[in-house]
């Protein structure tokens, strides 16, 4: 049976929200002609996997006003959890609702911006316009592009000075707590010229089962010399179609580092891009995911090169149990002209239970000869071995998988820079695989 597609936005529900958010003029225009747009456009096509009949339009509200927080000590305890004590960046959501922002003053007073992203559309407009959209994700792209720029209702937007080197974390929570809530989030993340930041996002839903949709963007800006480390742990309810693309645009010696743990519950889509543009430049992505129960996840993973002496790295860890499927899909794709690019991906799928399934298909597509490129990818059981060895030394077998499965995903969990997520991260793990 194919899943009704008809949007249930109107021309005039998009106006109207537009209206109330007091957005500009353009910005109306660009969602209306999106709204237009999603209308004809198809849906998106993720090597291996049909989402022909996957619900991606259909949700009982468009946005859920949710209350604010005066201070942290109102948070839910799981959220409280993954917030360090001493975190003076913060940007929390409640639902569809900006509810709590925090920004260490000397920022403030040295030009960096932190604001919800509609804040950010009305009062500092040429500079969203600039990157909004444009160049790393466009609106025309597919059917769920043009239905993210037309009903957008959350996000964020961090803007880093030229030269300036936050020390400290900025971190973005996004919490869902109402199971009609959609979720149409932006993340615009722009490092000017010599600037460097470390952002880490977090969703969690607190509710079991989600009724709406999961429709999410981010777009990473490395300007030249500039330096981005973008950590996430997503842990979004069953229920939720979500379709998550966070990509990247690093310019002349940046810098863009991806640290992801993909925890979902619910039927996923995710496309990960970074764009080398600039000679130099890096892309360094670290992915885990965990699958369980009947879900069915496609993730794709991109570094294409346009500068010389540009460099992509991509690893990519999943475990599937019960009757979860996945879909690794890594792609190394260097242009003519990008000479001495270095291209190289690892995928590798750990299967917990004889109905669980994993593909990893590496892909390198390249158009230049002066270059270095390479993969490795390997689906599979628990090593016996492993569990052998573990197991002489008098540890049951369950916590002896237990143990190897987090060895095996430790590769992006070190890596994240907030104790809080990374703790988070791993008690995720601990609960899913057990």
């Amino acid at each position: 049976m194919t899943v009704e597609t008809k949007l249930t936005m109107t021309e005039q529900d998009v106006r109207s929200f537009s209206a109330s958010h007091s957005e500009p003029e353009e910005f109306t225009n660009l969602r209306v002609q999106a709204l237009a747009a999603a209308e004809a456009l198809p849906l998106p096509k993720p090597d291996k996997t049909k989402i022909i009949n996957w619900n991606f339009t259909d949700f009982p509200v468009h946005t859920v006003e949710s209350s604010t927080y005066a201070s942290l000590d109102e948070l839910p305890e799981q959220v409280k959890s993954i917030v360090d004590t001493d975190q003076k960046n913060l940007y929390i959501q409640h639902n569809n609702t900006p509810a709590y922002i925090s920004l260490d003053k000397n920022l403030q007073q040295q030009g960096v911006i932190l604001t919800d992203i509609q804040t950010a559309i009305r009062e500092h407009g040429d500079l969203v316009a600039k990157y909004f959209m444009t160049e790393a994700v466009k609106a025309e792209e597919h059917k769920l592009t043009a239905l993210h720029a037309a009903l957008l209702n959350g996000g964020m937007f961090l803007y880093v000075p030229k030269n300036l080197a936050i020390k400290n974390p900025v971190q973005a929570i996004f919490v869902h707590d109402n199971e009609e809530a959609s979720l149409f989030n932006h993340a615009l993340i722009v490092a000017d010229k010599g600037s460097e930041v470390t952002y880490v996002e977090n969703y969690i839903s607190t509710v079991p089962k989600a009724k709406g949709q999961a429709n999410i963007v981010s777009e990473v800006f490395a300007e030249d010399n500039a330096s981005v480390t973008y950590g996430a742990v997503d842990v979004l309810a069953e229920g939720f179609t979500t379709y998550v693309n966070r990509r990247g645009v690093a310019q002349r010696d940046a810098r863009i580092e991806w640290a992801l743990g993909m925890m979902n519950d619910s039927d996923t889509i995710s496309d990960n891009t970074t764009f080398l543009i600039g000679d130099n430049s890096v892309g360094d992505t670290k992915t885990v995911v965990v699958g369980r129960g009947t879900q069915k996840q496609n993730f794709t993973t991109q570094v294409i090169h346009w500068g010389k002496n540009s460099d992509g790295q991509i690893l990519k860890h999943g475990v599937m149990k019960d009757s979860a499927s996945a879909i690794f899909n890594g792609i190394g794709k260097i242009e003519h002209g990008a000479t001495k690019a270095n291209a190289e991906q690892e995928s590798r799928v750990l299967m917990l239970s004889p109905k669980a399934r994993g593909d990893a298909n590496p892909i390198l597509l390249i158009d230049e000869d002066d270059v270095t490129a390479g993969h490795a990818a390997s689906v599979g059981r628990v090593d016996p071995l492993q569990l052998y060895y573990l197991m002489s030394r008098g540890i049951t077998k369950q916590e002896a998988e237990r143990l190897v499965i987090h060895g095996f995903l430790a590769p992006v969990v070190n890596v994240l820079p907030i104790e809080g997520v990374k703790k988070q991260l791993t008690e995720v793990i601990e609960r899913k695989v057990r």
